[in-house]
């Protein structure tokens, strides 16, 4: 492990608005405050939001300067990612902003029924090969249903017409309430300041070309959720530099091997 990564965690520690939680500490003592994040945390009744894979953390950031009456909390597993929105909250004194390293897998572990208003999803890997590792399959909409309020909302932000594709297919198989859908957000109008919110990664995507994706569904507590049958194409690009796969002579004069 290099030693910024090393430093990284180590200034962690001393951020109040980061819980580490190791799997194996989580399985013999349990995670205390769960069900209890509003008096035990934030000190209020606000709603609470999470942002799924937050990465940097700049939306769960941009989110809580944004909305004072609500409260937000960024999950990752990646402790490095994390750091960096985690400084940001601490600079700037905010006090309805956490952030939580764990995999997504077990946030049911953390947030009791009913404790979250809304979900994001903010530009996860596609998982194209894999549909129980896709954060929008009925796998993962089982374990919202566990933490979210009846109807509580969940919103996907993606750059991959795969998971746009298998994601709104989803929801329209079962039959959940669509509250906005868009192919191409910033060309659509529906963009405002919540949407407009974008992670440094999202830039440069669509500095290169590359369209952003947006559905925003109630997912309700009574559907029997199955998949849908269908077959997408799947993305010309990995999940990884994507703009660069995607844009194949920018990737050639940058001496990048596409194989």
């Amino acid at each position: 492990m290099g030693k910024n990564k090393l430093k990284k965690f180590a200034e962690m520690a001393t951020f109040g608005c980061v819980f580490q939680y190791p799997f194996a500490t989580l399985k013999e003592k349990g995670f205390d405050m769960r069900g209890h994040w509003n008096e035990q945390y934030f000190g209020n009744n606000n709603p609470i939001v999470l942002e799924l894979g937050c990465g940097k953390g700049e939306y769960t950031v941009g989110l809580a300067r944004k909305f004072a009456d609500h409260n937000f909390i960024g999950i990752d597993i990646k402790g490095a990612r994390i750091w960096s929105g985690a400084r940001q909250a601490e600079a700037e004194q905010m006090t309805n902003v956490a952030f939580l390293r764990t995999s997504i897998e077990l946030i049911a572990s953390f947030f009791a029924e009913g404790e979250v208003s809304e979900i994001w999803i903010t530009f996860p890997d596609p998982q194209m090969k894999k549909v129980n590792k896709r954060l929008t399959s009925t796998r993962f909409m089982q374990l919202y249903r566990r933490i979210l309020k009846p109807d509580g909302i969940v919103h996907l932000k993606t750059d991959s017409p795969f998971l746009f594709t298998y994601t709104s297919a989803m929801v329209h198989h079962n039959g959940l309430k669509v509250l906005a859908e868009t192919s191409d957000l910033y060309a659509s109008g529906l963009a405002d300041d919540i949407l407009e919110i974008r992670t440094f990664y999202e830039q440069q995507w669509l500095d290169r070309g590359l369209t952003i994706k947006y559905i925003k569904f109630a997912l309700d507590h009574i559907t029997e959720l199955t998949e849908p049958e269908i077959e997408i194409e799947e993305d010309t690009y990995r999940s990884f530099s994507r703009g660069y796969i995607q844009c194949p002579d920018e990737m050639k004069s940058k001496g990048i091997d596409n194989d």
